[in-house]
């Protein structure tokens, strides 16, 4: 007997954002769990409503993406879900050659020759919005930008925003032909929305952008996609405000099952932060249980200051200290983002390695991805809520030393400023 289709199988591109999905799905009472393998997704799927696959694809040029996307597609297609939804960051920062969301939707189309691409271009929830096809957000001033304008995301080092029109932005990605469905007219409600799908998916217009201003968008949204019908999947491309529409309206979902229990800390944290906007300095900066190491240009430049770091950092874990390495914002570490990410991720497969610790914490989507493959972790399982977009998640691995790690992945810009110190506690009050 052939095992159930699967409500939605969603890829994430990169771990933080994967890890924001997986905790909204577990939200709606569906059965959820995120995989490193596509290929272990696919076996391990008969008793789950919703398949999640982390990647890196976020932080990898377009070519890449291309050459990557055919091995994740092809076990996603075999399953056979209702939806596939690419993950991918609610700022869409993205570029034609890094992190091209146009390359990985272009093959993901190729191989499940999808009834309908659609874009959910904002995150109300996240104080992300999409009002006529232009992208907007909220910065740590409490203030709402148009993301070309605004004070951190035009000035990203690797995929800067400098379009709002995310049609134009996708279209340099070659996600060309998206045609705008306004919030006013997904204000007319989710009949006249599906009308509007339908008929897109019998036309040659199969390719959408769907403003989301409000809350109210996203449940007509789902409300809409809910009485989309079809033998193929439908795509769709967004941050974590899919699975938001998607679980508000989704019925016939497996009984949710009790999440892996997050209580005290089983041992001391760790914290890696290699983020290096704003959010994250001020939640170092407010962090008061903590060894704090900063990261200096040298440590990671020289071999012999970067070995007597690690043994440094192992010494505090191993007497039971809480232990925060962070990067500076500001300081030229006189290598690109890649090879400072790939420093960070053998300082800390170096330091676990050598002393054991209950709960690993990253900021930083590149950063987080990197280090979950090479620690080797196979899959992760929500277990609470910390912040907005920002889930404390459980971590399998067949090492018993990893295995149940307690992980916090979060992006650059999520989170309270309180918030190493409650993921220190194990509380996200």
């Amino acid at each position: 007997m052939p095992a159930p289709r699967p409500l939605s199988v969603f890829i994430g591109d990169d771990f933080t954002g994967a890890s924001d999905t997986l905790a909204t799905w577990a939200r709606s009472g569906a059965r959820a769990k995120l995989f490193l393998d596509p290929a272990e997704a696919e076996r391990a799927s008969g008793d789950l409503d919703v398949i999640g696959i982390a990647t890196e694809l976020r932080g990898l040029p377009a070519e890449r993406i291309r050459a990557r996307m055919p091995d994740i597609a092809a076990p996603v297609a075999r399953l056979k879900p209702r939806y596939v939804h690419y993950k991918v960051c609610s700022t869409f920062d993205s570029g034609p050659d890094t992190g091209s969301i146009g390359a990985a939707v272009s093959e993901l189309e190729r191989a499940l020759d999808p009834e309908l691409t659609l874009v959910l271009g904002g995150q109300p929830s996240l104080r992300r919005y999409c009002l006529f096809g232009n992208l907007f957000a909220g910065a740590a001033d409490g203030q709402v930008y148009r993301i070309d304008r605004h004070p951190v995301m035009r000035r990203h080092p690797i995929t800067p925003m400098t379009e709002a029109d995310l049609a134009v932005h996708l279209a340099a990605q070659g996600l060309e032909g998206l045609v705008s469905v306004p919030f006013t007219g997904i204000a007319a409600g989710p009949d006249a929305l599906h009308a509007l799908l339908d008929q897109a998916r019998q036309q040659d217009s199969r390719r959408l952008l769907l403003d989301a201003a409000s809350a109210a968008d996203i449940r007509v949204i789902g409300q809409a996609l809910k009485r989309l019908s079809g033998y193929r999947p439908v795509l769709l491309i967004g941050a974590s405000s899919v699975a938001e529409a998607l679980g508000s309206s989704a019925s016939g979902l497996m009984p949710g099952i009790t999440a892996p229990a997050a209580g005290a800390p089983s041992g001391p944290c760790l914290v890696v932060a290699g983020s290096r906007s704003a959010v994250t300095e001020a939640q170092v900066d407010a962090a008061t249980l903590f060894d704090k190491f900063p990261l200096l240009p040298g440590m990671l430049n020289e071999p012999e200051r970067l070995e007597a770091l690690v043994e440094c950092v192992s010494t505090g874990l191993a007497e039971g200290r809480n232990v925060l390495a962070h990067t500076l914002p500001g300081t030229d570490y006189r290598m690109d983002a890649s090879a400072l990410t790939a420093r960070l991720v053998d300082f800390v497969a170096a330091v676990l390695a050598r002393a054991p610790c209950g709960r690993l914490g990253v900021a930083g989507g590149d950063t987080s991805s990197a280090i979950c493959q090479k620690l080797g972790f196979s899959a992760l399982e929500f277990a609470s809520d910390l912040d907005p977009g920002v889930g404390l998640c459980i971590g399998h691995h067949s090492d018993p030393a990893l295995d149940h790690m307690e992980l916090m992945l979060k992006g650059g810009q999520m989170g309270r400023p309180d918030l190493l110190d409650r993921f220190a506690r194990g509380s996200g009050k």
